[in-house]
């Protein structure tokens, strides 16, 4: 299925006439197949192996591309660094307080939030978030831990 996404993508963007880099392709397949919405610096990390010449510059870079393309939505969250992830379906998302961890989770019964705001206010609304925040598994078993 991701290998479908990802054709699809990268049509996307050769329609928009964005030439596909061996590096923008690489930032691609591995937001597709991320289920941490990475840094740019995470996603740097796990490619540089790949592409010993790539820098920060480069993966913000074609971050920026994949995003005004609309495949790529740019998640800033509190002060700490934004975090990043394939713009493909409405979905909210649950944040650790303590590792800033991102979790994506569907809630389809708040699409009528839109609807509603919009009767209410005359607005034209465009979009919404939302963001529940908490501490996650991981976070909660480290302070068992450290408490014993």
């Amino acid at each position: 299925m991701s290998e479908n996404r990802l054709q699809e993508a990268i049509k996307i963007l050769k329609k928009s006439g964005v030439r596909i880099t061996p590096q923008r392709h690489a930032v691609l397949d591995y937001l597709m197949n991320s289920i941490i919405h990475p840094t740019a610096d995470d996603i740097y990390k796990a490619l540089e192996g790949k592409f010993p010449n790539m820098s920060v510059a480069t993966v913000y870079n074609n971050l920026r591309v994949l995003r005004e393309n609309g495949l790529v939505r740019e998640l800033t969250y509190g002060d700490s660094s934004s975090r990043f992830e394939i713009n493909l379906s409405d979905h909210y998302h649950i944040i650790c307080e303590e590792c800033g961890k991102i979790v994506d989770f569907h809630y389809p019964s708040l699409d009528e939030v839109e609807s509603l705001a919009q009767k209410v206010t005359g607005f034209e609304v465009s979009h919404h978030r939302m963001e529940v925040y908490g501490v996650c598994r991981d976070c909660k078993e480290l302070v068992k831990h450290e408490q014993h």
